[in-house]
């Protein structure tokens, strides 16, 4: 674990991560707020998900995460910072790491280990040092026998893991993935994932941003946006039972929807809420037991 986010960790007991406080956003010359009084914490060590349908503020949230964006009303802070003090909008940036849905867009070296490297070499870090942080990473994502190929020849995943190489590289204590894993297929998503979800193991504050609430049920918490608002903050499970997906016009996840449907051939219906499986491992867990007496 980096020292940056040791610091980050201990912190987060008094201060977020990041946080919104109050948040609005409205673009120029747009009388609609793309944002509206959003209030949310993460925490150090935590991964949140953050869910909403086309057009409901989640890129626009994350661009308020480092400063890309200012806020119209309250307030966005990192680790107690706020993101519009310019004296310290280095520092802000330097803790936020940010992956978008296109990685073509954050990869800028000739080299899978140039562009690893850009970053580090921007910030000025000793060269030893830098060396030792690159081959740091690109063995951890599976990088080290492509180190020296150049970008243009990459497939989708090995860009994508690229790009999230050049932003893990600089340790950040916040880091922002929006819609990652849209432009990839189902294997490479699941790696992609749980390469971030174990960087908040390490003690990363993690927004993923997505569509899909498979990968947010791999979340500690959900947030979830409409038309701007905060809809829902608390636990995926809780959101995805309790009947909250369905007054936002939001899917189950997978194993439900597929729980569901092997119950309506044997003419079974679910009862009230659940127990809906939510996982792949609890759908093969009812299977194993049968869905018998599930009216």
């Amino acid at each position: 674990m980096s020292a940056r986010l040791e610091v980050a960790g201990a912190g987060a007991q008094r201060v977020p991560a990041l946080s919104f406080a109050g948040v609005d956003f409205a673009y120029p010359g747009c009388a609609v707020r793309a944002v509206v009084g959003v209030d949310l914490a993460l925490h150090a060590g935590e991964m949140t998900a953050l869910v909403g349908r086309n057009g409901s503020g989640k890129s626009t949230l994350a661009r308020l995460c480092n400063g890309l964006l200012l806020p119209t009303a309250g307030d966005v802070s990192i680790g107690g910072v706020p993101t519009s003090d310019e004296t310290r909008l280095w520092e802000v940036r330097s803790r936020v790491g940010l992956l978008f849905q296109d990685p073509v867009q954050q990869i800028v070296g000739a080299t899978v280990e140039e562009d690893v490297a850009f970053g580090l070499e921007n910030l000025g870090v000793p060269r030893e040092e830098m060396l030792e942080r690159v081959d740091a990473i690109l063995g951890e994502l599976g990088l080290v026998d492509i180190r020296d190929r150049p970008v243009h020849g990459l497939s989708g995943g090995q860009r994508q893991r690229l790009a999230l190489a050049g932003v893990l590289v600089l340790e950040p204590s916040v880091l922002v993935v929006d819609e990652p894993t849209s432009l990839l297929d189902a294997s490479t998503a699941r790696d992609l994932l749980t390469l971030v979800r174990g960087w908040a193991g390490r003690g990363a504050a993690v927004l993923w941003i997505t569509q899909d609430p498979d990968e947010a049920m791999a979340a500690d918490r959900l947030a979830v946006l409409e038309q701007g608002r905060l809809a829902y903050q608390g636990s995926p499970a809780e959101f995805f039972l309790g009947g909250e997906a369905g007054r936002l016009s939001l899917r189950l996840p997978r194993p439900a929807e597929l729980a569901r449907e092997l119950a309506r051939t044997r003419g079974l219906e679910w009862v009230g809420h659940g127990p809906l499986p939510l996982t792949e491992p609890a759908l093969m867990q009812l299977l194993r037991s049968g869905l018998d007496g599930r009216r």
